[in-house]
């Protein structure tokens, strides 16, 4: 392996550090590397050409008071192919909030478990405002830029997503969302859009917007609201987008005090919102289904009168607390996939009638599935999940499940290694939606090492087809996505 040491951070975390969340699979790095000529057991697909990028919450400033997992800095992961080769960065997301942080020697805005009005400055960031954009959600590839984003809304910050060299904030030609952006935005690889919304605490409470393929801002409406809600993903289909008004949110009572408290309300209905790619508040079709909490959505594509919905229904959203819980561990049952129950769930809307039939896809308990990004928005039949650890928020092996028949295909890795979420780079030429490869990093506990590992799609029970050795062991981290070369523009 040739491994350069590009930069080394100071870290503010506190010595012998025991957080749940920092240490483990969760370990934060300090030093961002370019590597080559790594280590590979099997062989590297000589047609497999394009990037793997992965965000990751990589903490180096300690909380004011309660950390929480989703405050991490951001930190990209990428891997790069070509012709068999790969290289290796990683980079820290050069933040205006992180760089504040370190230049103060503290935290100066509050994160995700904490009161805003505790903050150490006034300004700062996203729905709850008051936080600090750590840039450390969400990543996606749009006109030839990687843009990394924050779960809460903020800024988009761009990187080259082969050299992963800093490139600025968007700014949309100075039309960039007082509000910001959410993450989870979504490119269509057929048009080259980019779709997205924010949220806030006050009227209209949302908003969705489209970026064209040369990164202008071409679309930017109010989504109306009946009060504060807590969207987290969007999904779309050739002609609509699908944004969503789930009864989990903050009581909005309280919100004035600082306390941002989240309430299933059970006997309200989960509502799902279809608007015209360019429509406006005037346009959208609200639907109501059961209640839940769907944090992330698979896909949607038009079937006749309808549109098919697939994502993630939570059979319990908020689920119950032992009475000796700690503050931790009622803070920490919201990352608990099997707590909460989350299962591959499919809604099917009627827009000529109103309707709405609904049910699960299955009865496994999985969540962060992707998909082959150049069928979105269409009728499609596999999906590329994670088996995520029963007890705390980790993944410990990948699940390939046809959402027309039924059928899936599991792969568990050794105890103590975990997954990341895991893309599909399909071939070229491919005969198949599901004839191409699956990348994914691995966080290996016992052994203290990291690599990323391919998977033949087709086959993914049979187990890497190659698995390359990265420089150091990584922190586990949340979303990723994959950049095939064929489909890079230039930037404008």
């Amino acid at each position: 392996m040739t491994a350069h040491l590009e930069h080394e951070w100071t870290s503010l975390l506190p010595a012998g550090d025991t957080h749940p969340y920092r240490t483990g699979a969760w370990r934060p790095q300090t030093r961002e590397w370019t590597a080559t000529d790594m280590q590979v057991e099997g062989e590297i697909p000589a047609d497999l050409n394009g990037v793997y990028l992965r965000n990751t919450e990589n903490p180096l400033v300690p909380a004011n008071d309660r950390y929480h997992p989703f405050d991490g800095d951001g930190m990209i992961h990428a891997i790069s192919f070509r012709e068999g080769v790969a290289e290796y960065r990683n980079r820290v997301i050069r933040t205006e909030g992180l760089l504040t942080e370190l230049a103060a020697g503290s935290a100066q805005w509050s994160g995700l478990a904490e009161s805003p009005l505790k903050a150490a400055r006034e300004d700062g960031w996203g729905a709850r405002t008051r936080m600090k954009d750590a840039s450390s959600t969400d990543v996606v590839v749009h006109n030839g830029r990687a843009l990394t984003s924050f779960y809460q809304c903020g800024e988009l910050y761009q990187l080259d997503p082969f050299t992963l060299s800093d490139e600025g904030r968007a700014t949309w030609n100075g039309e960039f969302p007082a509000a910001g952006v959410s993450a989870h935005n979504k490119v269509d690889e057929a048009t080259g859009d980019l779709l997205f919304f924010n949220y806030q605490t006050t009227y209209p409470y949302m908003h969705y917007g489209v970026v064209n393929k040369e990164g202008e801002l071409a679309h930017y409406t109010p989504v109306p609201l009946p009060g504060p809600r807590l969207p987290h993903d969007m999904t779309f289909t050739k002609n609509y987008s699908i944004l969503n008004d789930c009864p989990l949110f903050w009581n909005e009572e309280l919100i004035p005090r600082g306390i941002y408290a989240t309430q299933f309300h059970k006997d309200m209905p989960t509502r799902l919102g279809v608007i015209p790619r360019f429509g406006t508040e005037k346009d959208i079709k609200w639907f109501e289904c059961d209640a839940t909490y769907v944090l992330h959505w698979i896909n949607a594509y038009e079937d006749g009168d309808e549109i098919v919905v697939d994502g993630y229904f939570e059979f319990d959203p908020s689920p119950a607390s032992p009475p000796d819980a700690t503050l931790e561990q009622r803070m920490f049952r919201f990352l608990d996939l099997f707590a909460m129950q989350s299962k591959p769930y499919r809604w099917r809307l009627n827009m000529k009638n109103g309707t709405v039939k609904e049910g699960p896809l299955s009865d496994t308990i999985t969540e962060f599935g992707m998909i082959n990004a150049f069928i979105a928005g269409q009728k499609y039949e596999w999906v590329y999940s994670v088996i995520p650890a029963d007890g705390w928020f980790g993944f410990e092996g990948l699940i390939k499940h046809n959402v027309q028949t039924g059928s899936e295909e599991h792969f568990r890795l050794p105890d103590g290694v975990y997954a990341s979420e895991t893309v599909f780079a399909p071939r070229p030429n491919a005969t198949s939606e599901d004839d191409g490869y699956l990348i994914t990093f691995t966080m290996d506990v016992p052994n203290d090492q990291s690599h990323c590992e391919i998977f033949d799609a087709k086959d993914l029970s049979a187990g890497a087809i190659a698995r390359i050795r990265l420089p150091e062991r990584i922190c586990s981290g949340t979303h990723a996505t994959w950049a095939d070369a064929s489909s890079l523009t230039l930037k404008g």
